[in-house]
C-alpha cells in the first residue's frame, strides 16, 4: 500500500476510534494498540510531510505558545440566558411564550446546563477552522489552537454538512478537575475553586500543549447550517451527535411545561450521578421560525431560559483555620472542619478565599458554619451561626508572616491576595526552580518537574541559584538519572549561563514581569546591579512600567533573601549586564519599527529564538495578522496566519530570505 493510502486509511481509523473512546465512551481497541496506529501515522507524516492536513490526529497538539490571543467577531451574537430559580417564574416564562405565540401548538426541549465555558466552533468544508470563547457576546477569543486538544471537538465532521457553526460548553469532568486539584496541591499551587473555573483558566493557557494536559472535554448544544436543512432545536441536536459531537443529555417535544418541570425535578435529584457538574436546566422553544418570531430582548432570546438548581447546604463546627502557601506565593485560609455529609460526599476542609472573606463574614474558630456545595465542588463557608458562637470567641487575625519560612507577607493595593515573596520559600520553590529553568527562561533543557521534585526532595537545591553548584556525581543517585544524562544535565545548566539579561530577569521570577516587561527592564537599565538600585520614581518614568509593576520590583530587591539568591547568581557567573556588542547591526535594520509575525514551522531556530533576533534588530512581533502587520515570516506548514497575509495582500518572507535578511545586518544565522 501507498504512503498516501496509508496514511488516509490510518486518519480514518483514528477518528473511528476517538469517536468511540470519546463520544460514545465504548472503545474496541486497547490503548496500546491506538498508540501502535497513532506512532505509524506520526513516522508516515514525518516521512512525508507534504501530506500533512489541518484536520490529521497528529496535528491536535502543536503550534508554538501564543504571545496573546487574536479577538474575531461572532457570525451571530452568543446571547446569554435568562434565569430563574423558581417553578413559578418558570410557569410565568411558558405564558410569556404562549401569550406571543398566541394559541399556536409549539414544544419545549429541555436539556441538562453544562456548568463550563461556552465555545463557538467554526467549520469550513466541514474542517475545523477557527474556535473562539464567548467574550462579550459579540467578540471572543480566538482559542482554536487549545479547542484542538479537545478530543470530544471533530476536527472533520462525519458528515457532510460544508459550513456550519456549532455552540457548546468546554468542561472538565469531576475526576478530572479533582486530578488537577490533587497535582496542584501536591505542588503546593493555588487550587482551582470548581471546574468551570478549571476549565476557563485551562482555556486561557498559551501553550496548547499544557492545555492538553488539562483533558477538557465538549458538549455541542447548538448548530447553526449554511443551508437551512433543519427546523427545529431537536432536529439540530440529532445532527450534531451524527455530526461527531456529544451532546446534553436532553427531552424532545415535551408539550407542556410541567413536561419541563418533570425533567428539572428528575436531573436535580440525580444530578450526582452525573460524571460532570451541571447548575440547572436550559429551556428551549423547539421550532427555529417560532424562536425567530419571539425574538430577543437586548441580552436574551425570548424563546429560552436557564432554570438554576438550588446550591446544597450543611452545618459543621469550625475546628481551625490552616493556612496554604501556593506556588506564587498567595497565602490562601482553609477552614479545618468536623467531617459532614454534602452533595454526596464527606466534607472536612472548605476554602475561606481569603482575609477580606474571613472579616465580611465574622468567621471564627470554633463556630458553627453553613457550608454550600453549588456549582463548586471544593465547598465554601458561606456564614455564620451566629445563635451558637460561644461567648468567649475572638475574632480571628490574619499572620503577617509567612506560616512556611516566616518572611513577611505583602497585600498589593487593589489585591486581596496576601503573598509570600521570599525566593527561598519552600512552598514556592519547586514552582520558581520550574520557571527559571522554562524554555522562555533560561531554557535548560532536561530540568523538568520530575528532576526538579527530586532536586527539592533530596535536599539538594534550596533556590534556583544553587543549580549552578550542582555536580554531576550529585545527580547520578537520583532515580533514571544515568552518569550521561546527569553529565548532560549539568551542561545544560552551565549553558545556560549564556542567556541574555532580559531573559534572566525574566527568570528570577519578579511578580507581574513577563517577557515583554523584562525585555523593557534590560534596556532600560542596562545590568542587574542598576536594576535592583532603581527607585519606584525611575520605574514609573518608563513608559512601559506602571505603578504595580514598578512597586513590584522595588520590593523584590528589597527582600534581603532575595539579594543573597542574586548574589550567589552573580559569583556563578551569569549574564548580569547587556552585551553592547551582540546585536549591533552592520546596516541599517530591516526590521526597524516594523511589526512581525511569524508563522510555521522555522528549521534554523525556534519561533521564540526568531522573535529575539527581530525585537533586537528593532522591531515588534506579534502573534496575529491585521492591517497594522509589516511582515510575515513564513516556515513549513503555515496555516491560516499565511492565508489572512495573502488576503489582506501582506509582504512576507521564507525562511530562507529572513536568514538573508539577518546576514546583511552582520548577523551570523
Amino acid at each position: 500500500m501507498k504512503a498516501e493510502e496509508r496514511i488516509i486509511q490510518l486518519r480514518e481509523m483514528i477518528r473511528e476510534h476517538d469517536y468511540r473512546y470519546y463520544v460514545l465512551g465504548e472503545p474496541i481497541i486497547s490503548d496500546y494498540e491506538y498508540d501502535q496506529l497513532m506512532k505509524e501515522l506520526i513516522e508516515l507524516e514525518r516521512q512525508r510531510p507534504e501530506l500533512i492536513t489541518p484536520d490529521s490526529p497528529t496535528q491536535r497538539v502543536g503550534g508554538e505558545p501564543t504571545e496573546e490571543f487574536p479577538t474575531v467577531t461572532h457570525p451571530t451574537p452568543m446571547l446569554s440566558l435568562d434565569n430563574t430559580y423558581s417553578e413559578d417564574e418558570l410557569r410565568d416564562f411558558d405564558r410569556r411564550v404562549r401569550t406571543f405565540l398566541g394559541g399556536e401548538e409549539f414544544r419545549y426541549v429541555a436539556e441538562l446546563k453544562i456548568d463550563g465555558v461556552a465555545i463557538s466552533l467554526i467549520y469550513r468544508d466541514n474542517i475545523l477552522v477557527q474556535g473562539a470563547t464567548r467574550g462579550d457576546g459579540f467578540h471572543g477569543d480566538e482559542i482554536t489552537q487549545n479547542l484542538r486538544t479537545i478530543r470530544s471537538i471533530p476536527l472533520r465532521l462525519k458528515e457532510e454538512v460544508t459550513d456550519c457553526e456549532v455552540r457548546g460548553e468546554a468542561y472538565l469532568t469531576i475526576k478530572e478537575f479533582e486530578r488537577i486539584n490533587r497535582e496542584r496541591e501536591q505542588r503546593g499551587e493555588k487550587l482551582f475553586a470548581n471546574p468551570r473555573n478549571a476549565a476557563a483558566g485551562s482555556l486561557k493557557l498559551q501553550d496548547p500543549r499544557l492545555v492538553s494536559e488539562r483533558r477538557l472535554s465538549f458538549l455541542a448544544y447548538w448548530l447553526n447550517l449554511s443551508a437551512g436543512v433543519i427546523k427545529t432545536h431537536g432536529e439540530a441536536l440529532d445532527l450534531l451527535s451524527r455530526l461527531g459531537f456529544v451532546v446534553p443529555p436532553h427531552r424532545k417535544g415535551c408539550q407542556s411545561i410541567e413536561e419541563v418541570l418533570d425533567f428539572c425535578r428528575e436531573w436535580e435529584e440525580k444530578r450526582e450521578e452525573l460524571p460532570y457538574e451541571i447548575d440547572g436546566v436550559v429551556v428551549k422553544v423547539d421550532s427555529f421560525d417560532q424562536q425567530g418570531r419571539l425574538g430577543t430582548t437586548a441580552k436574551n432570546p425570548r424563546w429560552a431560559i436557564a432554570y438554576k438548581f438550588a446550591a446544597s447546604q450543611a452545618t459543621t463546627v469550625l475546628r481551625d483555620i490552616a493556612l496554604q502557601v501556593g506556588r506564587t506565593g498567595a497565602v490562601t485560609p482553609v477552614a479545618v472542619l468536623d467531617p459532614v455529609r454534602l452533595a454526596g460526599s464527606t466534607i472536612s476542609r472548605a476554602t475561606l478565599h481569603n482575609e477580606d472573606e474571613i472579616r465580611r463574614k465574622d468567621i471564627r474558630i470554633g463556630d458553627t458554619v453553613i457550608l454550600e456545595k453549588g456549582g463548586d465542588v471544593i465547598p465554601k463557608v458561606v456564614g455564620v451561626v451566629r445563635e451558637k458562637r460561644s461567648p468567649d470567641s475572638v475574632p480571628y487575625v490574619f499572620p503577617d508572616r509567612c506560616p512556611v519560612c516566616g518572611s513577611p507577607l505583602h497585600r498589593e493595593a487593589g489585591e486581596v491576595a496576601v503573598r509570600c515573596e521570599n525566593l527561598r520559600c519552600p512552598a514556592q520553590l519547586r514552582r520558581r526552580i520550574q520557571h527559571f529553568a522554562s524554555r522562555r527562561a533560561m531554557d535548560i533543557e532536561g530540568l523538568g518537574e520530575a528532576i526538579v521534585d527530586q532536586l527539592v526532595d533530596e535536599g539538594l537545591v534550596k533556590d534556583y541559584a544553587d543549580l549552578y553548584y550542582l555536580k554531576a556525581e550529585d545527580l547520578i543517585p537520583l532515580e533514571r538519572m544515568a552518569e550521561k544524562s546527569a553529565t548532560n544535565l549539568i551542561t545544560a545548566i552551565q549553558n545556560s549561563k549564556k542567556a541574555p539579561l532580559d531573559r534572566l530577569i525574566f527568570a528570577i521570577g519578579i511578580r507581574h514581569v513577563g517577557t515583554n516587561v523584562a525585555r523593557v527592564l534590560a534596556r532600560e537599565f542596562r545590568s542587574m546591579d542598576r536594576l535592583s538600585r532603581a527607585s519606584l520614581e525611575e520605574l514609573e518614568s518608563i513608559e512601559e512600567i506602571g505603578p504595580t509593576i514598578a512597586a513590584s520590583v522595588v520590593r523584590f530587591f528589597a527582600e534581603e533573601e532575595n539579594r543573597r539568591v542574586i548574589e550567589k547568581l552573580r559569583r556563578a557567573g551569569l549574564r548580569f549586564a547587556l552585551e553592547e556588542e551582540e546585536f549591533k547591526p552592520a546596516g541599517p535594520s530591516p526590521f526597524e519599527g516594523k511589526t512581525v509575525v511569524l508563522t510555521g514551522s522555522l528549521s534554523r531556530y525556534t519561533r521564540d529564538e526568531a522573535g529575539e533576533l527581530i525585537r533586537r534588530l528593532g522591531g515588534k512581533v506579534t502573534s496575529s495578522v491585521s492591517k497594522k502587520t509589516d511582515l510575515v515570516i513564513v516556515g513549513e506548514s503555515p496555516g491560516s496566519k499565511y492565508e489572512k497575509a495573502l488576503q489582506l495582500g501582506l509582504a512576507t518572507a521564507t525562511e530562507e530570505e529572513f536568514i538573508k535578511m539577518l546576514r546583511e545586518v552582520g548577523v551570523e544565522a
